[in-house]
């Protein structure tokens, strides 16, 4: 399995091209990510959405329209792909997949799995594949995501980090790519994940 990553538009968020067995998926198309997007992909097979900010959905019409792909998005931040609650005039589209909470999928052998972490957003997920977490907004280094935007919720945050602190009793070690900044791991996130738990 390859990663590639690039910072995209004003917010620096990280869109992520993941490749196994030439099959791609796409996480997370931000502002003016077609054109790197298309330069890397042979093969892709889907977008996923991590949540539904605008900053990282930006891309997702333009990107279905030219690919010819399925939007994967968690159900409760759906409406954001067409509401808009930020103003910010996205480009409006429907995503092609709701994931429900914790759910796994397997397009033509590729495996990734959707795992709910509420708080950021009401529906704000990681998105696993093998040892590698795509973290979105949820978990960043040093740092988590904030929870004082519309929609988000401090006390479904608190519940998320007691959620993925309880992977701390597994022996493997996983790899976080964020939305935001460099990648880190999970050892290397607990006890900045533990101190958060006392200021939210």
């Amino acid at each position: 399995m390859t990663i590639k990553s690039m910072p995209m538009g004003m917010y620096q968020t990280n869109c992520y091209i993941v490749d196994s067995d030439n099959k791609q998926v796409i996480i997370d198309p931000g502002v003016d990510a077609v054109p790197w997007i298309i330069k890397n992909v042979s093969n892709p097979i889907a977008i996923l959405n991590t949540h539904g900010h605008f900053d990282h959905v930006w891309s997702n019409k333009e990107l279905k329209e030219k690919l010819n792909i399925p939007i994967y998005i968690p159900k409760d931040d759906s409406f954001m792909l067409q509401n808009d609650p930020f103003g910010q005039n996205i480009p409006k589209t429907t995503a092609d997949v709701l994931v429900n909470g914790d759910e796994k999928f397997n397009i033509d052998g590729f495996e990734f799995e959707y795992i709910l972490f509420a708080g950021h957003t009401p529906g704000c997920s990681v998105i696993k594949i093998g040892d590698s977490i795509f973290s979105g907004d949820f978990i960043f280094r040093g740092s988590i995501g904030r929870v004082d935007f519309p929609y988000s919720n401090p006390d479904d945050m608190k519940k998320s980090i007691k959620k993925i602190l309880s992977w701390e009793l597994a022996s493997k070690d996983y790899i976080i790519y964020p939305g935001h900044g460099d990648k880190t791991t999970l050892k290397n996130e607990i006890n900045s994940l533990k101190n958060w738990l006392h200021y939210i």
